[in-house]
């Protein structure tokens, strides 16, 4: 299966390890770190497709349309990393009035969306009665609409902030409305790398633990990782065993996404990390994730080309369509494309693009099946 192919870096050595990971063995830690270390990409990425079909054996790759709105820029956390956050008092600090936030997911709708990814900095200057008031204005305004909010990483502010059990808060948002949640502020879930590039962010411990008990109160949330700033080899591996125990535990997870470190406007100008190592890096979460069914691109950060090579390298999803991003727009990376480009990258692979919601079922905008049944 992994014979050589004329142009490419060969490393013999991984072969038993991929050809034991495609027979279904679960990857061991040290396998994996060997995998990083390798430059054979296409071998890894073979295999990685073979999973891949195995999950997904219909030629489908699929995507959702949403908004990640930020509804305020304000954070205390200061990490290193961050070029999108500003402190109170910044004159382009903003937290976004309801009437903002109703012309954002009006177009939302209007452009067939079923969703939105609610985002924002830790502001201490909003308590949790305005965030359940804002999720159920949200419901009553926009019956059907899926909210998807609040990392780990707010969550667990809103716990500290507001001198609250984790479950409480937990409890609280989701009767107000929240469905499930996103995992932005992972970053790497090594405290070695967290203390130096955000060391007044949540601990590796808290962002799991968060997803834990959201997981045991029935919520479904998503993982993610950026990498390439200063983690070693061993703790994207140790980033991935985290995620695939606590998927092990609670079965919570929908899908991973992980994208590279975006330098520019931040302190680490020094830092990059290529496509190279995006698509070896993906294509070793599909072989070491085995208990994840959904791999999503991240053509915002990735471009057009690298995104659909990473279809051909155990990635089943292209994410969200996304009519706004602004915090990696923030450190200069800007990509945006239409369905019709997305559905394009497809059918040049021979694959069916095809809209969803959030837990991965078949999506049909409300406009669309009464036109259907119109017969329009």
């Amino acid at each position: 299966m992994f014979r050589m192919l004329e142009g490419s870096v060969h490393d013999p050595a991984i072969y038993p390890i991929l050809e034991r990971v495609v027979a279904g063995e679960r990857l061991s830690d040290a396998d994996a770190v060997r995998l990083f270390h390798s430059h054979d990409l296409l071998a890894i990425g073979r295999a990685a497709q073979a999973v891949r079909w195995r999950l997904h054996p219909e030629p489908v790759v699929t995507y959702v349309i949403d908004r990640n709105i930020n509804y305020t820029n304000i954070c205390i956390t200061d990490c290193s990393f961050c070029a999108f956050y500003r402190k109170a008092g910044d004159a382009d600090a903003y937290v976004r009035t309801r009437e903002e936030l109703r012309q954002k997911i009006e177009e939302t709708f209007e452009a067939g969306g079923s969703q939105i990814l609610m985002q924002g900095g830790l502001n201490p200057e909003l308590d949790l009665a305005w965030y359940e008031d804002l999720l159920r204005w949200m419901k009553q305004e926009f019956p059907g609409l899926h909210i998807h909010a609040f990392s780990p990483t707010e969550i667990s502010f809103f716990r500290d902030h507001f001198g609250l059990p984790l479950e409480e808060v937990l409890r609280r948002l989701r009767a107000a409305g929240l469905d499930s949640i996103p995992g932005g502020g992972a970053e790497i879930l090594s405290d070695r790398v967290r203390r130096k590039i955000s060391p007044d962010k949540t601990s590796a411990d808290d962002w799991l633990e968060v997803m834990r008990v959201a997981h045991r109160l029935g919520m479904r949330t998503s993982a993610t990782m950026m990498f390439g700033i200063i983690e070693t080899m061993e703790e994207r591996v140790e980033h991935l065993r985290r995620l695939r125990e606590l998927q092990d535990e609670t079965g919570g997870f929908t899908a991973f996404i992980d994208w590279t470190f975006q330098p520019k406007n931040t302190p680490y100008k020094d830092k990059f990390a290529g496509a190279f190592d995006y698509l070896r890096t993906t294509a070793i979460a599909r072989l070491y994730l085995d208990n994840f069914e959904n791999i999503q691109a991240s053509w915002v950060t990735q471009g057009d080309k690298i995104a659909q090579l990473s279809l051909t390298m155990g990635v089943n999803d292209l994410g969200s369509l996304m009519l706004e991003e602004n915090v990696v727009a923030a450190a200069g990376t800007n990509f945006m494309y239409s369905r019709r480009e997305l559905a394009r990258w497809a059918a040049d692979l021979g694959f069916e693009l095809r809209q969803r919601d959030y837990y991965y079922r078949d999506y049909v905008h409300p406009a669309a099946q009464s036109a259907a049944t119109a017969g329009i």
